[in-house]
């Protein structure tokens, strides 16, 4: 495949593989913003690249990106041809699968999810959830709701096993979401019985303390750098570390508050005097008062995918071949936590767990017992 197509749809990106391409397909995996759809050949990016991370995965690569009334070739001219207008040109057509399927679900079907869902105080990000796996279902059957069936529903959850290849948990969400709809909004009793997409208990990834000392030392950046600090001594989520503010630390006591948080609970968690040394040199250098992280626009804080993008840079800096996220950093915090005999009632506190369940993963990690056990060969 010597020209790539990328061929734009409302939520996403379609590159077809119209042969075999070890090559691109191993650049498109390595960008860790899409997924691969087994059943029709082709990459689907959820996220929209700059120009710049486009030119880094396809390595000088010429690429066409089709869009709804323009057609730009990248790498050859630069220039994109404009459907009709002053040009003369006809509109571009061009006949192909992948161009978007018509929506089903309507503004009004979305205005009335969003009402139930802001009258039940519902986060933003849930209720964006919810709209995005209910308008995908009515898009993938060509379906409007009130046509919506339980048969429907379980041929949408097994395609997206099948062909998008979703985890149980990202299952489960859509799954949660059309039950909302249909049973709460709608009224129509739909999925009840719609058993729900069994998910293996994996133990999460986590690093050494060797591991995560390297990881801070090559971070230049101060920024970034505390930015990975703080997730790892606080142990907090990426949406929480992103949204914190200069008044919510206190140096005093080395303490985080962690404000509006998971189920918008508040907690306090700790701050390393390592870390708070180093966050008040930050605030002083870059004359910080609101946002501790701000993004582009000073006026609103860093992104999530922007965090979860410096810890990628930070692990191949460091020469760390583990397969994570930033949130292993959450993960290291508390195993590291419990090999060092703290008590697993305070570790629930710190991490913001409402169930003890969800801590005890932690005592299949944790090495501090097992270090004690030999080996019969020994």
């Amino acid at each position: 495949m010597d020209l790539v197509y990328l061929f734009y749809a409302e939520d996403r990106i379609v590159i077809p593989f119209f042969d075999f391409d070890p090559w691109l397909g191993k650049r498109l995996a390595g960008c860790h913003s899409g997924y691969w759809d087994r059943h029709n050949s082709r990459y689907i990016l959820k996220y929209r690249l700059s120009k710049k991370q486009y030119g880094e995965v396809f390595a000088g690569r010429p690429f066409l990106e089709v869009r709804e009334d323009s057609v730009r070739i990248n790498g050859f001219f630069g220039r994109a041809w404009p459907a009709g207008g002053e040009t003369g040109m006809e509109p571009v057509s061009l006949p192909c699968p992948y161009i978007q399927k018509p929506e089903h679900f309507l503004d009004e079907h979305i205005e009335l999810l969003k009402t139930e869902l802001h009258s039940r105080k519902y986060s933003r990000r849930t209720i964006g959830m919810y709209v995005h796996y209910n308008r995908a279902l009515c898009r993938h059957l060509q379906k409007s709701p009130e046509e919506m069936t339980d048969s429907g529903i379980k041929a949408y959850l097994a395609y997206l096993d099948q062909d998008c290849e979703l985890s149980a948990s990202s299952m489960n969400l859509a799954l949660s979401a059309a039950r909302f709809f249909y049973n709460e909004v709608l009224k129509r009793n739909l999925a009840v019985e719609q058993f729900r997409p069994a998910g293996g208990r994996r133990l999460p990834a986590v690093l050494d303390q060797s591991e995560v000392l390297r990881l801070l030392d090559m971070e230049q950046n101060p920024k970034h750098r505390l930015l990975l600090m703080i997730t790892y001594s606080s142990g907090l989520r990426v949406s929480e570390v992103v949204a914190l503010k200069k008044k919510h630390i206190d140096f005093a006591r080395k303490t985080i508050l962690v404000h509006n948080g998971k189920g918008r609970k508040d907690r306090y968690t700790i701050l390393s005097a390592r870390a708070s040394d180093f966050v008040q040199e930050y605030c002083g250098l870059f004359g910080i008062e609101n946002w501790l992280f701000p993004g582009r626009n000073s006026r609103r804080h860093m992104t999530i995918r922007s965090a979860q993008h410096i810890f990628e840079k930070a692990l191949r800096k460091a020469h760390i071949p583990k397969t994570m996220s930033i949130h292993s950093l959450r993960h290291t915090f508390a195993t590291h936590l419990l090999e060092n005999g703290t008590d697993i009632r305070y570790i629930q506190d710190l991490l913001g767990h409402t169930s003890i369940t969800t801590t005890e993963r932690y005592t299949h990690i944790a090495r501090r017992s097992i270090l004690k056990i030999k080996s019969p060969l020994d």
